[in-house]
């Protein structure tokens, strides 16, 4: 007998939930709204019935902001719909302030760029990652409404552009 056919069904993957990659929401007005100069990815502390809602995709990020309070970042204002399957006893409020999982070394570089230089914390996907949820969250530093017209003219031309490419 050939061990070839036992080796393929005695052999697992890394991770049983996947290496998977799925945006649950993305902040498109972060970006419209700042221009976006570092990115960190960060975990989040939540309760089961959030998990559960955020699997359902009922997440709204754009209204939502992080702080760095005593050394430890927080995601405010993130609004996470309560899950309706559970009934009302042991659900969680909506808008509750959750916090984020970073390094040490990651929130010492991050009070010095938002003390010093006035930048902002902004959450731009949330997503998960190998069964995990995740924050990506940004140093952001607001634009100007000139900024913001330029933006949307230089929009604006690309899709003149590729709409004469494809018609040519």
């Amino acid at each position: 007998m050939s061990n070839k056919s036992d080796k393929g069904k005695n052999e697992k993957s890394k991770s049983d939930k996947g290496d998977g990659y799925k945006v649950i929401s993305d902040n498109r007005q972060a970006r419209f709204l700042y221009e976006i100069l570092e990115t960190y990815e960060a975990g989040i502390q939540l309760t089961g019935t959030e998990v559960k809602s955020i699997r359902a995709g009922r997440v709204n990020l754009q209204d939502g902001y992080a702080l760095i309070r005593n050394g430890e970042a927080w995601l405010i204002n993130a609004h996470v719909s309560p899950y309706t399957a559970s009934g009302e006893y042991f659900n969680h409020e909506p808008r509750r302030t959750r916090k984020l999982l970073l390094h040490r070394e990651e929130i010492r570089k991050l009070i010095g760029k938002v003390e010093q230089q006035g930048l902002t914390l902004v959450p731009l996907k949330m997503y998960f990652k190998r069964g995990w949820v995740k924050v990506t969250i940004a140093l952001g530093k607001g634009k100007k409404l000139h900024d913001k017209r330029e933006d949307m003219k230089r929009r604006d031309d690309q899709r003149d552009m590729r709409r004469a490419m494809k018609n040519y």
